[in-house]
């Protein structure tokens, strides 16, 4: 696919920018609370229409029940439904966990794979949770597409799609490898404290000078092509 230069040195800008307002590796970006990528995986997991502070209160004494693999493997479904209950949807969370861990043991020996092609073999993980796995627990390649991010990407003109494996690509075809873990986290952190959805507050904003969206929210703001 060829990129529009525009659109690549506005990619290019949008990184260095992002990377000097929120600094950091992608694990130290990560609000998750995790000592290992099983930990990882389960607060992913767990993290799905929910906030990342709800599911750091519910994960110390869920890992302190659970430790690792073969633990969440054997765990009673009623058990590990009253641990995790607060995060919501904690029926289907309780047999995700249990699938994955399953399937951690009988395939994996126990320990988290390192590849998109494994990780989304695994019961209840999809692309999102498999790169953000990828990126933070690994340093590997992996941009994962939530609500912020989608939203970003699109207001920024690097996608006009709403299907998250398709922003995924597209934002793959303007961005460095090494760059697309830390990317996703930092879209995600302005996307709630600058780019919000309904009022974004693009007159604070260090991207608003080249954002084609930011005029659309504050005409004194120039258009950007």
């Amino acid at each position: 696919m060829t990129v529009p230069r525009r659109l690549q040195t506005r990619a290019k800008v949008v990184v260095e920018r992002l990377g000097a307002q929120y600094p950091g590796t992608p694990k130290q970006l990560c609000a998750l609370q995790h000592d290992n990528p099983f930990q990882l995986l389960v607060a992913t997991i767990l993290s799905a229409q929910t906030t990342d502070e709800r599911v750091n209160l519910v994960t110390p004494d869920l890992f302190s029940a659970y430790p690792d693999a073969d633990a969440l493997a054997h765990a009673d479904p009623t058990h590990l439904e009253g641990l995790i209950r607060s995060t919501g949807f904690f029926r289907s969370k309780a047999r995700s966990l249990i699938g994955a861990s399953r399937a951690l043991v009988e395939r994996f020996g126990g320990e988290v794979p390192s590849s998109m092609e494994d990780l989304v073999t695994l019961p209840g993980v999809g692309r999102k949770t498999a790169n953000v796995v990828l990126s933070v627990a690994f340093g590997e390649p992996g941009f994962a597409v939530d609500t912020h991010v989608g939203r970003l990407s699109r207001r920024l003109g690097f996608t006009t799609s709403s299907d998250p494996e398709v922003v995924e690509r597209d934002v793959e075809a303007l961005v460095p490898p090494e760059e697309l873990g830390a990317l996703s986290l930092r879209l995600i952190l302005h996307g709630r404290a600058v780019c919000v959805a309904r009022k974004p507050r693009c007159g604070t904003c260090v991207l608003a000078d080249v954002c084609p969206s930011a005029h659309l929210f504050d005409p004194s703001l120039p258009a950007i092509r």
